[in-house]
């Protein structure tokens, strides 16, 4: 063989090998799923994040892994947005090549959301809430994830500097394209949001989902968007419900544990000594339920009167488990609640207060 022939066949490409996927058939048996405000949308209690875990900063197979296990489970919603990774677009990508190997006989039952609104590209168009920006956006989206559209597609923060019209006119156009089933917004604040969704309805594509921030220690939602969001009928879907990893046990003990990795919504500050201190009462409220702190902080969230659903990122089927456990949970006493009041409370982490009140 000669030099040239050695060479070529190295670069030949190395075909894509993996297991094949047979969903577990009891899939359907774990948890009644909820309806999404008055809409004919049901999500399942706990929804998989794919912000942090399922970028480039993790191995593919273990993400396959979580994937798999949280579908075999009845987490049927995986929830997405163009700049998840690191690096941007990388979950979506990742994401996408598990569609084609894994969930492509499925799409009919999963629910795929993603979302524009913060910066993704250089220049005035890769960011914040214009018709260029979010429409550019989501068709990029929808070929990294290879799908042929989302179910949910959110503008992803509220943008005081482009007419309201225009971005929800985007989502409008979005749903009537055929690239996303329906419309949702994040981060809004109450009033913003009464007059999303009037705009909405005027163009005839209505918004049916809230994606904001919520958890025992950031609980800005319960200030009048909870109450908006009945009143005008849409669902919600929480995220943060472990407060950027601070509701767990590892910081009950040291303000400063060893963590796997560094994420840049997490601020050491937040682990002050009045934090610690709420989080140890709220770890000694969990252990006479028999949970764990950030177990007792999902159940927490999905109590009648919380979120409609709650997103989880986890990083290992482990973690995973632990979270399904805490699903089934939410059956607090008035004497619980009343305790958790006592160390429940801001706690000065909300970093999207500002896109919040615009």
């Amino acid at each position: 063989m000669t030099d040239s022939a050695t060479s070529a066949s190295f670069a030949e490409p190395v075909p894509e090998i993996h297991r094949p996927y047979a969903a577990a058939e009891d899939r359907y048996t774990h948890w009644d799923y909820r309806r999404v405000g008055k809409s004919g949308l049901f999500l399942p209690p706990l929804s998989l994040g794919l912000w942090w875990n399922f970028g480039d900063n993790r191995a593919f197979d273990t993400q396959r892994e979580i994937l798999r296990h949280a579908f075999d489970h009845g987490i049927n919603h995986f929830d997405l947005a163009n700049n998840y990774g690191p690096p941007f677009g990388s979950a979506e990508e990742n994401f996408g090549r598990m569609m084609r190997t894994d969930f492509a006989p499925y799409r009919d039952e999963l629910i795929l959301s993603t979302k524009a609104g913060y910066e993704m590209w250089p220049g005035p168009y890769g960011n914040h809430g214009s018709r260029k920006y979010l429409l550019a956006s989501l068709d990029a989206s929808l070929t990294r994830m290879s799908v042929d559209y989302v179910d949910i597609f959110y503008s992803h923060r509220s943008d005081p500097d482009t007419p309201l019209e225009e971005t929800i006119g985007a989502l409008d156009t979005a749903v009537r394209q055929g690239k996303a089933l329906y419309a949702g917004i994040s981060s809004y604040s109450p009033e913003r949001t009464i007059e999303a969704v009037a705009i909405a309805d005027r163009l005839g594509t209505p918004i049916v989902i809230h994606q904001p921030s919520y958890s025992m220690l950031n609980r800005w939602v319960e200030e009048g968007l909870l109450l908006t969001l009945e009143q005008q009928g849409l669902g919600s879907i929480g995220f943060g419900s472990l407060a950027q990893g601070l509701l767990s046990d590892r910081y009950v003990e040291s303000a400063a544990p060893e963590r796997a990795q560094d994420r840049g919504s997490f601020d050491d500050s937040m682990a002050n000594e009045d934090n610690r201190e709420r989080l140890r009462g709220l770890a000694a409220i969990a252990k006479k339920r028999k949970q764990s702190l950030a177990q007792m902080a999902i159940s927490w969230t999905l109590r009648p009167g919380g979120v409609t659903s709650a997103l989880i990122g986890v990083s290992s089927v482990k973690q995973l488990d632990e979270n399904l456990a805490a699903a089934g949970r939410n059956d607090f006493t008035d004497d619980e609640l009343a305790e958790i009041d006592r160390f429940a409370g801001e706690a000065g982490i909300n970093i999207w207060a500002q896109s919040s009140d615009d």
